[in-house]
């Protein structure tokens, strides 16, 4: 069995980026690479993790193919995903605005809960 923690890191660094398929051009203001932090605020999980993630295009590439995400970044920077790996899955929602943007994310099962921050990193 995976541990809850890495869906849960894939998860909140990818929620911070992706929501339902807008036009590529509208998002691509969201473009570039993020630092996303993750709050665990419930459940024996991680209680802090950082990770780098990038958009292109209004759509989150991963460079670990180990886990699934599906979503993208609206043109109004509202967010939401879900990311599942080996048969696990959380989601998060929230926003972007500029270069930061939160929100909050919980597995599918709701074993473990928190709130996720974002900085676009300078190029």
């Amino acid at each position: 069995m995976i541990k809850a923690g890495a869906i849960i890191t894939a998860v909140a660094a990818a929620a911070v980026l992706v929501t339902a398929n807008p036009p590529a051009a509208r998002a691509a203001n969201f473009d570039g690479t993020w630092t996303v932090t993750i709050l665990t605020q419930a459940g024996n999980c991680p209680s802090s993790l950082r990770y780098a993630v990038r958009v292109v295009r209004g759509r989150v590439v991963g460079d670990d193919q180990s886990y699934q995400v599906n979503g993208s970044v609206a043109a109004n920077g509202a967010t939401m995903v879900t990311v599942s790996e080996k048969g696990q899955s959380a989601s998060g929602s929230g926003r972007l605005a500029g270069n930061s943007g939160s929100g909050r994310w919980r597995t599918r099962s709701g074993e473990c809960a928190g709130q996720w921050t974002a900085e676009r990193r300078a190029y």
